[in-house]
């Protein structure tokens, strides 16, 4: 017997299971009260559930304990209200982040962000994985730009918190709590987000990775570039590494000049570099942190690992790509970093047995807060770092 009235639903095929783990419905809602219907439900029976969104990311993570209902949100996939004159945007957590923002140009504004993926991860996925792209240097991340959340707690609660508040949960910041939270703690319904008018022109300079403090330099810059990204697809070959350095709006060219100067070589254009944002393949994928006065320390050692890497020099983050062979160098690559202030995280690979997360110190409270937003653990069970 399917277990939701009101809400359609199908029993789960092949496609459908989360790092291995088989689900035995999918349900799809269509509304905020039908997703708080299927929480609710299964909390009545002691049910697991993950979320998805458009997939993307859904094999990152360590798989989950258990999983009885895939809660898939791609029939939640309207931009609500575009309040234009006070750039401001509400949509469901379905909507793709291309999606939404052909609905913005249109007006000449945009969300800024660009994290990967855009045509098919969703505004919901963005959110819960923190997924960020090169212009976070500028504009912030997810949780920047991020004004307003509309969450169901996994016993059914629907909870607001930030622009239009209807209901908050006393003393915490529902929007800071789920963006990054993978799914463990409550399934993001909506959001409302600060948006920025369409920048006027664009410049890449694009430059051999350079020496020294170069790089330092570029980001100070009264030029104000919006990104600085390194891409080096050789790995420990890093004689092929590039910079690319994004300034937008007003003067662009000439801003793009003076970067080039700084940077003693390059070339600029108004295309992107086809690199640019992007993650190649990500069967095995890890999440660099690193302070950005040691990024050149902390990316070498990525490269001397065997990884490729391609991320933010401004803002201390970056994706690195590899093989099953290269995670047997995960434990000395992160100590290298930790040395260096920095952490690295396993988001993606086969079930090696690898430490995909190292140490965390915030997982006491970490846990805390688990356990008080899904004490029956039916969320997402133990998709998280710890466990969670």
């Amino acid at each position: 017997m399917e277990p939701f009235s009101g809400v359609t639903v199908r029993q789960a095929g092949a496609d459908d299971a989360v790092g291995g783990v088989q689900p035995r419905w999918v349900a799809l809602p269509e509304t905020v009260e039908e997703v708080s219907a299927v929480l609710r439900d299964c909390a009545e029976r002691d049910l697991a559930v993950v979320p998805a969104g458009g997939g993307t990311k859904l094999h990152w993570g360590l798989p989950p304990e258990r999983c009885d209902v895939l809660l898939d949100m791609c029939c939640m996939n309207a931009v609500l209200e575009h309040a234009a004159g006070d750039l401001v945007v509400r949509a469901q957590a379905g909507v793709t982040m291309d999606a939404l923002a052909g609905v913005l140009a249109e007006k000449g504004q945009e969300l800024a962000l660009d994290p990967p993926f855009a045509e098919h991860t969703t505004v919901g996925g963005t959110l819960a994985t923190a997924a960020a792209g090169p212009r976070s240097f500028r504009y912030g991340t997810a949780r920047d730009l991020l004004i307003g959340i509309t969450v169901v707690l996994p016993d059914g609660t629907i909870a607001r918190s930030g622009g239009k508040v209807v209901k908050n949960v006393a003393g915490y910041d529902l929007g800071k709590l789920f963006t990054g939270s993978q799914g463990t703690l409550g399934v993001i319904a909506e959001a409302t987000f600060r948006l920025h008018p369409l920048p006027a022109e664009s410049r890449w300079v694009v430059a051999p990775l350079p020496s020294g403090d170069a790089l330092a330099r570029v980001t100070a810059s009264q030029a104000e570039p919006s990104a600085v990204e390194i891409d080096c697809p050789g790995g420990a070959e890093g004689a092929d590494a590039t910079v690319a350095v994004l300034v937008e709006g007003s003067a662009a060219e000439a801003r793009a000049l003076e970067l080039r100067e700084v940077l003693g070589d390059g070339t600029i254009t108004a295309e992107r570099p086809e690199w640019w944002g992007l993650i190649l393949r990500d069967d095995v994928l890890l999440e660099l942190r690193f302070p950005p006065a040691r990024a050149l320390e902390a990316l070498a050692a990525a490269g001397e690992a065997g990884f490729a890497f391609r991320g933010s020099a401004a803002t201390g983050r970056a994706y690195l790509e590899g093989s099953e062979e290269e995670l047997a160098a995960v434990t000395g690559l992160r100590a290298r970093v930790e040395a260096l202030g920095g952490r690295l995280h396993v988001l993606a690979a086969p079930e090696t047995g690898v430490d995909r997360w190292g140490q965390v110190s915030g997982l006491p409270l970490m846990r805390r807060v688990k356990e008080r937003f899904d004490p029956g653990r039916r969320m997402s069970p133990g998709r998280f770092v710890g466990g969670i």
